[in-house]
């Protein structure tokens, strides 16, 4: 007996998005399920927002599909802005008006009756833990609940989907984790997330996550699952020269890569060919002083270094 998927709420098939001579995203396709928090992480410049704006609609894609919710983005506007909740990076709350006046300005811009307005906003409210302040101007708000008013505004006509671009990008460690519970919460009721990130722990907290490079998407897959594509064994190798310690191991066989990660080097290599005792065997012939040296499971951001290099790879091999 066959088993068949729920449709996708969010699809896109080689989704493309030139500017002149420059190709902002080169053939997209993805999907996102009912409930799912799906983050598409990459450097600025990546093509994260310009993926995000085709799909809501407010870029014109030069090539390729995207729909919502089975509507097509360009032939059903109207149907994907009902159903769509787009918080974009800078977000334009109004400093003078207060967190109720914003909630009622932005109810009325999504055409949000009286009636809805009042038995949703409480809810908010509670839910963003912004009840005491609802009579404080948004000018005086600080950046974690500016970003929870915003989430508030682009909740308030019900969206099925968010859309949401870098939305912790400049807050504190306690704001982000807050502004994650608010996430997860959603999720948990049926919203799905799309959301786009630069921050490698974000990512982790992802149901799946889509790697961006340069337009491209390279990777896509659960956290969890990540890890398995890096065919090389991953040491971390720390030492006082790091200078010293990043050159020998350059030059020990069989290591692919040397990355610097924060007081450490993160090394990937052949694992036929290097071993622990090995790398130290090596270092201590080269005469580098070794603080630790130890096989870890790659985090994102070492699956992330090391599918860009193997893209660029395949791409000089093709070029």
């Amino acid at each position: 007996m066959t088993v068949s998927m729920p449709a996708p709420v969010i699809f896109t098939k080689n989704l493309t998005r030139r500017f002149g001579p420059v190709t902002a995203v080169d053939g997209l396709s993805l999907e996102v399920q009912r409930g799912e928090i799906f983050g598409l992480v990459g450097p600025d410049g990546a093509g994260k927002s310009t993926s995000l704006r085709m799909i809501c609609g407010l870029d014109k894609p030069t090539s390729g599909e995207a729909s919502v919710g089975s509507f097509d983005v360009l032939r059903d506007t109207a149907a994907v802005k009902e159903r769509i909740g787009y918080m974009p990076q800078k977000f334009s709350l109004y400093a003078d008006l207060s967190i109720d006046e914003n909630l009622k300005f932005f109810a009325r811009l999504h055409r949000v009756s009286k009636r809805d307005r009042d038995a949703y906003v409480p809810e908010l409210l509670q839910m963003t833990a912004l009840s005491p302040f609802r009579d404080r101007l948004a000018g005086q708000l600080s950046g974690g609940m500016k970003q929870k008013l915003a989430l508030m505004c682009t909740l308030l006509h019900r969206p099925q989907i968010l859309v949401l671009d870098e939305p912790t990008n400049g807050l504190d460690p306690i704001s982000r984790r807050d502004l994650w519970f608010l996430l997860y919460k959603l999720a948990n009721e049926g919203t799905a997330l799309l959301i786009s990130t630069a921050y490698m722990d974000e990512a982790a907290r992802c149901h799946r996550v889509g790697l961006m490079d340069r337009g491209h998407l390279i990777l896509c897959d659960s956290p969890d699952r990540m890890a398995n594509v890096i065919h090389e064994s991953c040491y971390e190798v720390s030492g006082p020269d790091r200078r010293a310690l990043h050159t020998a191991l350059e030059s020990c066989e069989g290591v692919v890569r040397v990355e610097r990660c924060g007081s450490t080097l993160h090394i990937f290599a052949d694992p036929i060919r290097v071993s622990r005792d090995g790398l130290l065997e090596r270092l201590r012939a080269a005469s580098v002083y070794v603080t630790s040296c130890e096989q870890i499971v790659p985090s994102l951001e070492d699956v992330f270094i090391a599918s860009v290099a193997r893209s660029d790879a395949r791409g000089n091999r093709n070029g």
